[in-house]
């Protein structure tokens, strides 16, 4: 068998590159040829996180070629997926998410907790393994379930969550919450990116009944600048729906210090957004107090309303 690819999903987040590093790691001291790949650029946040605990950034590619061994970590939609999966060899997949309509053509090795980072889920692999983790492995693991729960202020949060970082905070020998602080702040610079920068950043491609979305998120410290922006972001919003078709694309900016979010909107049919958040969505944006996840409190709002439409 080829080296395996272990890869988290296009456009990623710290929780991709972080969890596919960490489940490399693992596979390779129980002598397995793995190595971690990524499907797209690096943001801030998860650089800042590879470079304070000085650890390499995956490969960049392009597809998988056909029967090449690949790993998925931190999502198991085909959409989200690299190009060429259906011809690849799909050995596991390690996730947090909803279950998005993959087939495989032989059993695989599947891991889907409902906790807040796929990373979580990797650091109870190697206890359960009794595999040791190096102060490089933890720091990166740590990281990414600080972003994903965003610093435990997500609703998708768990026990589990907390006490593995805390765990992974004493490994890697930092403060929780200082370190946390920091990555979170490092992400939320967004001064040097584009408006089309802005509305692809951690973005996922879903369908919602008979329409094709795409669902992106950025989290800032402060949410006036962004969307100052605004219509410049919703003209960049409607350039990616032409390019690729999407019905609708949705823009989370979510403000970690406030807890909320500004979901900004072009495409129709509006009415699918009014009934998922029983709000007037006749503009392009609407304000959701409390909400900062988008797999818990958008993506399921928006599949249940498409079915009643």
């Amino acid at each position: 068998m080829s080296k395996i690819f272990i890869t988290g999903h296009k456009n990623p987040d710290t929780d991709s590159i972080c969890s596919a590093l960490g489940y490399a790691a693992l596979k390779r001291s129980q002598g397995v040829e793995a190595v971690a790949v990524r499907l797209g650029s690096i943001s801030k946040e998860t650089q800042y996180a590879l470079d304070f605990f000085q650890a390499e950034a995956p490969e960049l590619i392009q597809s998988a070629e056909a029967k090449q061994p690949v790993i998925l970590v931190d999502h198991n939609e085909p959409a989200q997926s690299v190009d060429g999966l259906a011809e690849a060899e799909l050995l596991e997949i390690v996730d947090h998410h909803r279950l998005g309509g993959l087939n495989t053509a032989n059993p695989i090795f599947v891991h889907i907790e409902p906790v807040g980072c796929t990373a979580t889920i990797i650091a109870g692999m190697f206890e359960c393994r009794k595999a040791e983790l190096s102060k490089k492995t933890a720091g990166v693991l740590l990281s990414a379930i600080i972003s994903d729960t965003v610093l435990f202020k997500s609703p998708t949060c768990t026990e589990k969550d907390k006490k593995t970082a805390e765990k992974l905070a004493s490994i890697a020998g930092v403060d929780l919450q200082e370190y946390g602080m920091a990555m979170l702040k490092a992400g939320a610079d967004l001064g040097d990116l584009t408006p089309a920068q802005i509305v692809r950043t951690d973005s996922k491609p879903f369908s919602f009944g008979s329409y094709k979305a795409i669902v992106s998120q950025i989290s800032v410290m402060d949410t006036t600048d962004i969307l100052a922006q605004k219509n410049e972001l919703t003209a960049a919003m409607q350039e990616l729906c032409a390019a690729e078709g999407y019905d609708l694309a949705l823009l989370m900016v979510t403000d970690i210090m406030e807890e909320s979010s500004e979901l900004v909107f072009v495409g129709e049919p509006k009415q699918l957004i009014a009934d998922a958040f029983g709000k007037d969505a006749s503009g392009d944006s609407i304000y959701l107090p409390g909400v900062m996840s988008r797999k818990k409190q958008i993506v399921p709002q928006l599949t249940e309303a498409a079915a009643k439409l």
